[in-house]
């Protein structure tokens, strides 16, 4: 069953801690919506609204950003709140406003302000023939509420459908009910209505020219009635956006997207598209983008994705990286590097929830005892803890996850010389792993860098494997010239397992991380969920290959890095079930 609700968003006043010019986000799933910027107020009202179309398997919890507008080029986050809108459509039906906390996005524990919103359900028949009277009112040339049949035609025309096209005739016979020669409104709105359940008559979208599909009767009117309201200005919120931070945005940043220096898009990261990392948020179904500093991209661009780049790492930029990682990593344990968390809190601030931390910000001495902070136990909950035979996540980090080699060639690896020998320091213990599935986990900074067992089983070996520092940024996964995962620092552990046979565990260090520590040692037994180890400072990934065929991965993390798209998930949340008997 599929709901269609018109949501009207921010109708009442918000209450914020100080004056400011506000401007609130929308996020839905892969859509983003934006107000208008307010007045210089601590009450700004944006009387805006958007329909939102919610599906039984689709997202359902929508997120409410609030953003301060005093830059130019970017807004700050100060507060937002994430609403299952299912939820409140069923349980405040008739009660009008509703007033949400709005939370700090440092930890969702601290209220910076409320926010009012209302939301109503419009009945799916009902936008049919709500949608079939506003768009036939334009070819009313007249507008005397009456379609001729030269009206009649444009119209059909216009749809895209030539079956249609070629029986206007009997078409606008069967709308003409009382046989006047002429079709009112409801007339027709009744046929389309009828001719949905049937054989549709809109192929192609008048507003927008897209081609629908007609094998999905609702979502057609659903697309029909959501594009006619964005082309007509009928609703005040602008579309568009993949991420509530994009939507945000000033003018010098629409700037830079005229100029190709910086773009947002879904796949694989190249050129200007690698300013900016857009993953699916696993949890909420939305799309977010990953913070990460401008001149770190603008680095990493120039070093990963050009081969005089990657030439200068053959004359000696190798031992360079690996040179200021370890001097990074010293400065990261001194006692003067505490100093450092309070801006590094600042600038991830909506990406880390200090209220999931174990200890208080008081109880680290150093950077890189935050860095590699504990959680409160009840923080990441294993799923399914008593099946051995359904494993789970290994980190919170970004996944993508193949069902083979080639495939993970095809969506996500650009380095030509990967292999999943090759990853696994080319021993011949490993055979087991050929033709295996590849399962990615990729940590950012803001992330919690404890890695923990996807599986339970007994640790066989453990296998050093030197190499290089590289960065394990998407920016240079996804080049060409570079071959990450092959040539990086790395430790290769194997767990031997009833339910998935073995499985090898890959910890990959990368720039500025120097040290990969692990709690467990070889003929420990392991149960799913248990801490493994820990990355000291910096990004990191992890990578579990399973035997070819012994585990079915979870339909969405496949159809996500399908489209070249990570998952943000994490720790204990489910990967994928065994196929072994």
């Amino acid at each position: 069953m599929r709901i269609l609700p018109e949501s009207r968003f921010l109708r009442s006043s918000a209450e914020m801690k100080f004056k400011d010019k506000w401007l609130a986000c929308v996020s839905l799933g892969e859509q983003t919506f934006r107000t208008e910027v307010s007045d210089q107020t601590d009450t700004p009202v944006w009387n805006s609204e958007k329909k939102l179309l919610l599906e039984k398997n689709g997202s359902h919890i929508v997120r409410i950003s609030v953003f301060e507008t005093n830059r130019l080029s970017k807004n700050s986050l100060i507060g937002y709140c994430e609403i299952n809108l299912l939820e409140f459509l069923i349980e405040d039906f008739d009660s009008g406003a509703e007033v949400f906390d709005l939370l700090d996005p440092s930890s969702s524990d601290i209220v910076v302000g409320k926010i009012s919103l209302s939301c109503n359900v419009e009945d799916p028949i009902e936008t049919e023939k709500n949608f079939a009277r506003r768009i036939l009112s334009i070819v009313d040339y007249n507008e005397d509420g009456l379609l001729s049949f030269p009206e009649f035609s444009d119209l059909i025309k216009a749809f895209g459908n030539k079956v249609a096209d070629d029986k206007k005739e009997e078409l606008f016979k069967a709308a003409d009910k009382n046989q006047d020669g002429v079709v009112s409104l409801d007339e027709l709105a009744d046929l389309l209505a009828s001719q949905q359940e049937k054989k549709p008559l809109i192929n192609c979208c008048p507003v927008c020219g897209e081609i629908l599909e007609v094998s999905d009767k609702l979502n057609t009117v659903v697309h029909l009635s959501l594009c006619f309201d964005e082309g007509t200005g009928n609703q005040i919120m602008t579309g568009g956006f993949l991420t509530d931070k994009q939507a945000s945005y000033g003018w010098m940043f629409k700037l830079s997207e005229w100029a190709h220096y910086s773009t947002y898009d879904i796949g694989l990261n190249s050129g200007s598209s690698a300013s900016h990392i857009v993953v699916f948020d696993r949890k909420s179904k939305r799309l977010v983008e990953e913070l990460i500093d401008g001149k770190i991209v603008m680095s990493m661009r120039a070093i990963y994705q050009s081969k005089i780049g990657l030439h200068l790492m053959d004359k000696g930029a190798k031992e360079i990286l690996h040179s200021i990682s370890e001097k990074q990593g010293r400065k990261m344990n001194s006692v003067e590097s505490a100093k450092e968390i309070p801006k590094f809190l600042e600038f991830f601030k909506d990406q880390i929830n200090l209220a999931e931390v174990k200890h208080p910000l008081d109880h680290f001495k150093t950077f890189n005892e935050f860095f590699i902070r504990e959680l409160k136990p009840s923080a990441r909950p294993v799923a399914m803890v008593d099946r051995d035979d359904v494993a789970v996540c290994a980190a919170d980090s970004r996944l993508v996850a193949f069902r083979s080699e080639e495939d993970s060639k095809r969506f996500w690896i650009k380095g030509k010389k990967f292999s999943i020998g090759g990853l696994l320091g080319n021993d011949p213990s490993c055979s087991n792993f050929k033709d295996g599935i590849v399962v990615i986990f990729r940590l950012a900074p803001q992330d919690y860098h404890r890695f923990h067992f996807p599986v339970s089983g007994t640790i066989e070996q453990f296998k050093d494997v030197s190499g290089c520092l590289y960065t394990v940024n998407p920016i240079a996964v996804n080049s060409k010239y570079c071959n990450v995962f092959t040539e990086n620092k790395r430790v290769v552990s194997i767990i031997s397992t009833v339910s998935f046979g073995k499985v090898a565990f890959v910890a990959i260090g990368a720039t500025m991380v120097g040290s990969i520590a692990f709690v467990k040692k070889t003929g420990d037994y392991v149960n799913k969920g248990d801490q493994f180890g820990y990355f000291s400072f910096g990004g990191s990934t992890v990578i579990c290959v399973f035997e070819k065929d012994s585990i079915q991965i979870d339909e969405d993390l496949l159809a996500n890095s399908a489209r070249s798209l990570e998952t943000l998930v994490q720790v204990g949340t489910t990967l994928g079930i065994a196929t072994k008997v």
